[in-house]
């Protein structure tokens, strides 16, 4: 059945509310549950976004408001361990969720430090509901972001990290998001991630699926940060191309903090990635790197916010996109220097590859200064790629085929060697490979 009208997408969605609420028993008179009354009342106030709002102006989500998604609330499955193997690196400590909901028999998670939480959200929810509260919803607002509002609304699993005072991890920590691809579903996997003073953590997200069926990844991560604490977050995300993505980040940074983000998006019929962070103590420092890969008809989105709160603090962004066939790109940067943040460092840079004379891209880089003590700088170059280059190439006995390809991975890789840890390097390498060879067969 087809939406016709916004007031029809809230009222399906306060019905399937309805019915988990019910589901709760004793858990529906916890203080989550109020924070997931608040968010869903305050879903059916804003309603879905489109294309009047500004931060949604080249991102039509019609195609979302036009089905009728059913929340998994359950972690029932029948998958086995070698249906995700092509999707691991190696590593000590692995958590994996299906369809949202953790999978303990698929999961590994190695020793671990004292005092250290690495799990599942529904569990801590369970063991240690005040903790949760205490930091649900305290980044990642859902005051005007519908979709923070429905992923809260339905809040039930995703993975809790909490790494105490001085803890130095050498293993990443990965965090597999499986679908199994039921045609309609909306999956909503939240993520709670606190770091202690001076610790060391590498966490690594990945959102793939089995199949190519029309399902909703509505995904909400916070990241608490406290002073001189150090996180390489990096995320991608390789959904079926019938998929629809959405996710929000949010981080909180203390003084002499230090967090670099890589995030690379290559599946999915419609990708939105909203990362924010807030540098709220100085000498804090914040890099932020993106690829984009589009074919056929994909819409990849990328929105950051950078807020420098306090004086004497670094970001540094580089977002790349390389679109082929008829698909479209979008960038949307914005870096706040507040009254207060004197000294501040901030570059954004924003680059594009078209591979087709139909692929399109909107950017939009931004910097909004209050402080006059600064430097800071911004910019977006969009073209094909240099047919001097590919000149040069041939003439050393390269068919022109293998040139384009060269020079395009080339320009993937300046984000892709950004990442540290070479296993996980290695595979998105090949991934980049492969996409790229399917973006040239299909157009």
């Amino acid at each position: 059945m087809k939406m016709k009208q916004t007031t029809e997408y809230q009222k399906w969605f306060q019905g399937k509310f309805d019915l988990f609420e019910k589901s709760l028993n004793g858990e529906a008179s916890t203080d989550i549950h109020s924070i997931r009354r608040a968010a869903i009342a305050k879903f059916a106030e804003l309603g879905l976004p489109n294309t009047k709002n500004e931060e949604w102006r080249f991102t039509n989500v019609s195609a979302i408001a036009g089905r009728e998604f059913t929340p998994v609330l359950k972690g029932d499955h029948g998958i086995g361990k070698e249906a995700i193997e092509s999707f691991l690196f190696r590593t000590a400590h692995r958590l994996v969720f299906i369809n949202g909901h953790y999978s303990d028999e698929l999961s590994s998670v190695g020793s671990m430090p004292k005092g250290v939480m690495v799990g599942n959200l529904s569990a801590m929810m369970r063991k240690n509901p005040e903790l949760v509260s205490g930091y649900l919803s305290k980044y990642a607002s859902f005051e005007d972001d519908a979709f923070i509002a429905l992923n809260t609304a339905f809040v039930r699993d995703g993975a809790f990290i909490q790494i105490p005072d001085g803890v130095q991890f050498d293993d990443p920590i990965h965090l597999l998001f499986v679908s199994d691809a039921r045609d309609g579903m909306m999956i909503s996997p939240r993520n709670l991630m606190i770091v202690g003073k001076n610790s060391q953590l590498s966490i690594v997200e990945s959102f793939v699926s089995l199949t190519d069926t029309v399902y909703l990844t509505n995904a909400v991560t916070e990241v608490s940060l406290d002073e001189e604490s150090v996180l390489e977050h990096d995320k991608l995300q390789n959904e079926g191309m019938g998929a629809f993505h959405i996710s929000a980040t949010t981080v909180h940074q203390k003084e002499k903090s230090n967090y670099t983000s890589n995030t690379l998006a290559m599946g999915g019929a419609i990708v939105r990635n909203t990362l924010k962070a807030v540098l709220d103590g100085e000498y804090s420092e914040c890099t932020l790197n993106g690829l984009s890969l589009g074919t056929g008809s994909q819409l990849i989105d990328h929105h950051t916010v950078i807020d420098h709160a306090k004086p004497n603090c670094a970001s540094h962004e580089l977002y790349k996109a390389i679109l082929d066939g008829s698909s479209h790109g979008v960038f949307n940067g914005k870096i706040f220097v507040r009254q207060d943040a004197q000294k501040t460092d901030a570059k954004q840079t924003n680059k594009t590859l078209l591979l087709s004379d139909t692929a399109v891209i909107d950017t939009k880089p931004q910097l909004e200064i209050f402080a006059d003590d600064v430097k800071c700088t911004h910019g977006a170059t969009v073209g094909q790629l240099d047919e001097e280059q590919v000149f040069y190439l041939r003439s050393r006995g390269i068919d022109r085929t293998s040139a384009r390809d060269m020079l395009t991975f080339a320009f993937a890789g300046d984000v892709v060697r950004r990442v540290h840890n070479e296993a996980l390097r290695n595979q998105l390498e090949s991934l980049v490979h492969q996409k790229l060879d399917e973006g040239r067969k299909d157009s």
